[in-house]
């Protein structure tokens, strides 16, 4: 663990603590909240879904959006890496495919913050037993 030799030093962990103890209260109540799921099998690492998902962390909590962004494995959707899951409460999920920085950007002013449906959403190619 790193000297404390400032008030900033200080702050900043105070910062960190608060941001990790606000991530698990979120996670305790996700359905009354963004999720954003990130594709991290093999395929999806190898085609950048650790900076993916490093951003989308990033951009969601400097705009101040809550949102749980959580890593998950394979999708399915491997010739479409990175892809992302979003859900919006009280919507059905949105799976995004080829999710770059430029993509995810698109996804978080256009998708979550205006509710419109931008390209590269990936079909739903399922029925599940109830319908």
């Amino acid at each position: 663990m790193a000297k404390i030799k400032t008030l900033a030093d200080l702050r900043k962990i105070k910062e960190e603590a608060q941001s990790k103890i606000k991530l698990r209260e979120n996670s305790d109540n996700p359905e009354q909240l963004i999720q954003i799921k990130v594709g991290m099998a093999t395929c999806g690492i190898a085609s950048g879904a650790k900076d993916t998902m490093k951003y989308l962390v990033e951009e969601l909590e400097q705009e101040a959006i809550d949102a749980v962004v959580t890593q998950t494995g394979c999708m399915g959707y491997c010739y479409a890496e990175p892809t992302v899951e979003v859900t919006v409460p009280k919507k059905e999920p949105v799976v995004f495919g080829y999710v770059n920085k430029e993509k995810a950007r698109e996804i978080i002013d256009m998708y979550i913050k205006r509710g419109e449906l931008i390209d590269g959403i990936i079909p739903v190619n399922f029925k599940t037993i109830d319908e």
